[in-house]
């Protein structure tokens, strides 16, 4: 290569959001590159006007920002660089490894239709130069496909070659002047000096041919690593039916980017059988021969595993700004408060915002709670008030209102009154969760604080709960 330092490069199409394939493609250019103290560079190959649009590169752009895969140097937008890649066309046909095709487009349908039939590939009858080329004629630049074999080395895919004869004539320059995927990702590629091209291997075909005019501008050739695609649970290749499919997707289910970065490591990844990665493991153990070349299924359950492991690593304050976001309930500073003091119990006890937003969901709930149904039953039996009133005065003389002294008042109360936990614990659970999802009984009044606490439980005594 022109330069001893790696560059990867990640190269959407801004035809739509980032498929969490396209993001997994990145992180792995991402890691390697940073891995290697390289570059990470971001191309947008846009030469599609007609499906390319402005909304769709700011949502590649948005997931890849929230994912945390930042490019670095400035964006390489393909569309503006027509001029290099038809500098790139002249030079094959000034080297004999590109000829002008006048084929009109039935002769093509014709000649294609007859090479299928003889089996083998498509050669244009302009190919060996020895026909007047006729003026004024509309004409495509099409490669000439070099005799014998090509081989290349995948990080992923291992040793591959592809007789030539199998590959057609492509063309690089359309009859308009513009140029083909097939050139400008090859000269892109170039004057980017990227040195691994790490893709999906629904591109390796195109190594093959890529490889053919690498060589043929008398350019190295980058390394290879052809990635499988991701196939959803069923391990059929992902679709709709299979539900998420963009990163924003995954961020708006209530998912944290460090918490996606791992899951998507590990998606079709591995050296050993670790599998929670922070930032910094995951920099120093990622190599290209670790990808698996079989592909990988997207597996939910484990996706909440590993966010989970990562929600109990983040910084509090840090959780409560996010789940602020899924809450659909007013907070002021008091219940932001509480929020903040549960979050070590909140944060254990979920995989992801929306599970933190449910079980937090106790916490925010305003006063008088709304109890009915199958919640309320609790407080239906006739003992259940006349426990909230005992317990009462019990909690009011807490001079230190925590958890462990909370837990000696409630083990005290049922040892004095030779009662089991459940007795009394059920009706007040529902006087101060309402039914929502809580965690022990001394943690819930705890997180609630004394002045929540005793409100509800007054509350509580001053409502009818009959059916």
């Amino acid at each position: 290569m022109t330069t001893a330092k790696v560059v990867t490069r990640f190269a959407p199409s801004p035809t739509g959001y980032l498929h969490i394939g396209g993001a997994r493609t990145a992180l792995f250019c991402f890691l390697f590159a940073k891995k290697m103290g390289g570059e990470f560079k971001l191309r947008i190959e846009d030469t599609d006007r007609e499906r390319s649009t402005p909304e769709a590169t700011q949502a590649i752009l948005d997931g890849m920002d929230w994912l945390g895969l930042h490019h670095d140097g400035e964006i390489v937008y393909q569309s503006r660089n027509m001029a290099d890649h038809v500098k790139a066309a002249q030079s094959l046909l000034d080297k004999n490894a590109a000829y002008r095709c006048y084929c009109s487009p039935e002769e093509l349908e014709s000649l294609r239709a007859k090479a299928r039939e003889d089996g083998h590939a498509f050669r244009s009858p302009w190919r060996d130069g020895n026909k007047a080329e006729p003026a004024g004629e509309p004409f495509t630049i099409r490669f000439k496909v070099p005799n014998g074999e090509t081989k290349i080395r995948d990080h992923v895919q291992g040793d591959i070659t592809w007789d030539n004869k199998n590959f057609d004539d492509l063309v690089l320059l359309r009859a308009d002047g513009t140029p083909t995927y097939m050139l400008a990702v090859v000269v892109d590629d170039h004057n980017m000096d990227v040195t691994h091209v790490v893709r999906g291997d629904d591109h390796l075909i195109n190594a093959g041919r890529q490889t053919q005019i690498y060589q043929a501008l008398g350019w190295d050739v980058p390394e290879w690593a052809h990635v499988p695609l991701i196939h959803g649970p069923d391990g059929k290749k992902l679709s709709k039916r299979h539900g998420a499919q963009a990163v924003t997707d995954f961020r708006d289910m209530g998912y944290l980017p460090a918490g996606m970065r791992n899951y998507l490591l590990k998606l079709g990844w591995s050296i050993d059988d670790q599998e929670i990665y922070t930032d910094k493991d995951a920099q120093a153990a990622f190599t290209l021969d670790g990808i698996n070349s079989a592909p990988a299924r997207l597996d939910f359950d484990k996706m909440d595993h590993i966010n989970g492991e990562h929600l109990k690593t983040t910084d509090n304050a840090e959780l409560l700004k996010s789940l602020t976001t899924f809450l659909v309930q007013d907070m002021d500073d008091e219940k932001a408060q509480n929020l903040l003091g549960a979050m070590d119990s909140l944060k254990t006890r979920s995989k992801n915002f929306k599970d933190m937003t449910s079980n937090a969901a106790y916490l925010l709930l305003s006063r008088p709670l709304e109890i009915t149904g199958k919640s309320a039953k609790p407080l239906r039996k006739p003992e259940a008030k006349i426990h909230l009133s005992a317990l009462l005065p019990l909690f009011e003389d807490i001079s230190d209102w925590d958890s462990d002294n909370i837990q000696n008042v409630l083990a005290n109360y049922a040892e004095t009154n030779e009662i089991g936990f459940g007795k009394f614990g059920q009706p007040l659970r529902a006087a101060l969760t309402a039914g929502n999802p809580s965690p022990d009984l001394s943690d819930v009044l705890a997180y609630l604080g004394k002045d929540e606490s005793i409100g509800r439980l007054q509350d509580a005594l001053q409502t009818s709960y009959n059916e």
